[in-house]
């Protein structure tokens, strides 16, 4: 995930980490994660894929907040 404005808050198995406008962070294969906007400003973030398999169908929802399981 690259972070272009706001602050994001990802939780990478099951840690807190806090990335800034600007900065990136890599998720590993098979790493349960998840983003949240912990600030009053917009958050945006573009997802960037990279490998030879870019389909959705392998998610595993481990909590969703959001009804969308």
């Amino acid at each position: 995930w690259v972070v272009v404005a706001g602050t994001a808050r990802v939780t990478l198995d099951g840690k807190d980490i806090t990335v800034c406008t600007g900065e990136v962070i890599d998720i590993p294969i098979g790493a349960a994660h998840r983003v949240e906007n912990p600030g009053d400003q917009n958050l945006v973030f573009i997802e960037v894929q990279r490998g030879t398999y870019l389909g959705e169908d392998d998610i595993e929802r481990l909590q969703d907040d959001y009804g969308r399981a």
